[in-house]
Order: C-alpha cells, then sequence, then structure tokens
C-alpha cells in the first residue's frame, strides 16, 4: 500500500466499523486496493491504506459518507508525518478575528468583520482590506490591545497538537497577518518554537490606522514557510500548512500537506486538503498519530 485515506469524526458524529467499512467499499469499488480501517482512536480516527490516486480515493470517501460530519485526508503514506508547523493564528490557532475584537470595542464590529469575511473568503485584496480596517480603528487606544487580547481563546486541539508535534521532534511557527502583540501571547500559550506577524504604528498612546512595515501578507506567509525549510534544512513536503483564509492559500498549496481548517468557501473550493468539523487533533490523525502519543 502506497497511500492512506484517513477518517476523522467530528463532535458529536459517529465513524464505527459499519461507516468505516463501506468507505472501504467504495474505494474497493473504484478498483483501489484498499485494507480493512485501522483505528487511530475508537469512535473517532481510522486509517483506511490503499494503493491507487489520492484524490480519487478522497471523491469516493466523501460520496460514501453522504454528508456525514467526517472528515476526509488522503495523501501518499511516504513522509507523512511531518517536521514542520506553520499555522495561521485567527480563526485557525485561536477562536477569534482579532481586528474584529477591536472593531466591537471601536463600536464598529459589523462593519470590519463584513471586510474580514470578504478578505478571507478571497473576495478583496488582504492588504487593501487590511488598511481599510486599519483606518477605522484610527484613535483607538493602545490599551484596546490588551482588552482584546485578554478575551483570546485557544481554539480546541491547539495545544495538542503544537504539543504533540514538538514531541516528535517538529519545528512549530505561528505566522499571522494579525499583530504581534497577539502572536506573542499565543505562541507562548500555545508553545510554537516561531512566531511572526504585524506590528500597528502607535503615536501618543492610540492607533494612527496605519502599520509598520514590512506588512506580513498571503506571499509572506508563504516566503516564512519557505525560508524556514531552508534554514532549518527540511524538505518542503515534510511541512504541514494549516490556515482558514485566502491569505494561506499560497503557503497551503507549497507545503507537503497543506489543510484548511474550518475555511472559508472560497478556501475550500481551492485547498487540496481540508477539515471542516474536526478540531485540530485532527491534523494528528492525519498524520497517523494514534490518540495514545497525543500529549497534553
Amino acid at each position: 500500500m502506497d497511500a492512506v485515506l484517513t477518517l476523522i469524526a467530528g463532535p458529536g458524529a459517529a465513524l464505527d466499523a459499519a461507516r468505516a467499512g463501506t468507505v472501504r467499499e467504495a474505494l474497493v469499488a473504484l478498483g483501489l486496493d484498499a485494507a480493512a480501517p485501522e483505528w487511530l482512536a475508537p469512535g473517532q480516527a481510522c486509517d483506511l491504506l490503499f494503493r491507487g490516486s489520492p484524490d480519487q480515493a478522497d471523491a469516493a470517501a466523501r460520496r460514501a459518507l453522504a454528508g456525514a460530519a467526517v472528515d476526509v485526508v488522503a495523501q501518499m503514506l511516504d513522509g507523512r508525518r511531518r517536521r514542520l508547523l506553520i499555522a495561521d493564528m485567527e480563526s485557525t490557532i485561536i477562536r477569534q478575528e482579532m481586528l474584529d475584537e477591536l472593531g466591537e470595542l471601536a463600536g464598529l464590529r459589523a462593519r470590519i468583520s463584513g471586510i474580514t469575511w470578504r478578505a478571507m473568503n478571497g473576495e478583496i485584496d488582504f492588504k487593501e482590506s487590511f488598511r481599510e480596517r486599519m483606518a477605522l480603528l484610527a484613535g483607538l487606544p493602545e490599551s484596546a490591545l490588551d482588552q482584546a487580547a485578554a478575551g483570546i481563546e485557544l481554539m480546541p486541539g491547539a495545544r495538542e497538537l503544537v504539543a504533540t508535534m514538538r514531541a516528535a521532534g517538529a519545528w512549530c511557527m505561528l505566522v499571522s497577518g494579525g499583530f504581534r502583540r497577539f502572536t506573542r501571547l499565543v505562541a507562548e500559550r500555545c508553545g510554537f518554537d516561531a512566531e511572526t506577524g504585524n506590528e500597528p504604528e502607535i503615536a501618543d498612546g492610540r492607533l494612527t490606522g496605519g502599520l509598520l512595515a514590512p506588512v506580513l501578507d498571503a506571499d509572506s506567509k508563504a516566503e516564512a514557510l519557505v525560508k524556514t525549510v531552508v534554514a532549518r534544512r527540511i524538505p518542503i513536503r515534510s511541512a504541514l500548512a494549516v490556515g482558514d483564509g485566502a491569505n494561506d492559500l499560497p503557503m497551503l498549496e507549497i507545503a507537503g500537506l497543506g489543510v484548511a481548517f474550518h475555511a472559508r468557501p472560497g478556501v475550500v473550493a481551492a485547498a487540496r486538503a481540508r477539515l471542516d468539523h474536526a478540531d485540530l487533533t485532527g491534523l494528528l490523525y492525519a498524520q497517523g498519530y494514534r490518540q495514545s502519543e497525543i500529549v497534553g
């Protein structure tokens, strides 16, 4: 067997032997040589080793699942456990979009969140949307950054994802178009090895509405991935990238495994792999980690 299809149940979904067997039968009907399910976490995640095309297996599995809240990740078996994690922060490692949270403090949440959604769905340019949202926040006191930071909630599975991959020797990096005041905090709470983000311009204790150069955007995230694999001598096929927005697509496309996590429709349509239901531990199951190996 040279490929693997992983089934990962979302919260409240049933993944039992019957459902896994139905997916295996779909692979066999397609002409793919598929083995019996191998359970990574009883009732939650299993592997189906097979010989053939991951794209064909993915499509067949989704048809067999008929809309069940079970995620599918199909990939080649070689090099499945990745040596680098590069992750977006907002709506990926944390639940919030931080400019939206600052918009709440400025009384402009609806307006700013509307721009955020369009940018993350790829409808408008990220840099332009960032500047537009920052202009709306001009005059907000610097203390609002600390107020917003106090409400940050980690996405379920975030700590486990980072801790487990680091325990296995992987390098973990947080990349964000958001502010470094937030990336530093989140990196420390999750245990990331490194982080990067943008810096707002502040004068007289208030946001000016500007950003300090350089501004990290979609291309910058991809560049951060490339620079990291070169610096750490890691093959790019050994990189796992995860994000939810259109500005994450360039890094998702070049990583060995790029996963759209609970992503916007425009991103889901473009990504090679996705998790629509599972939490971030789904990225561990996709790499073949068993429940007993998950740290924390």
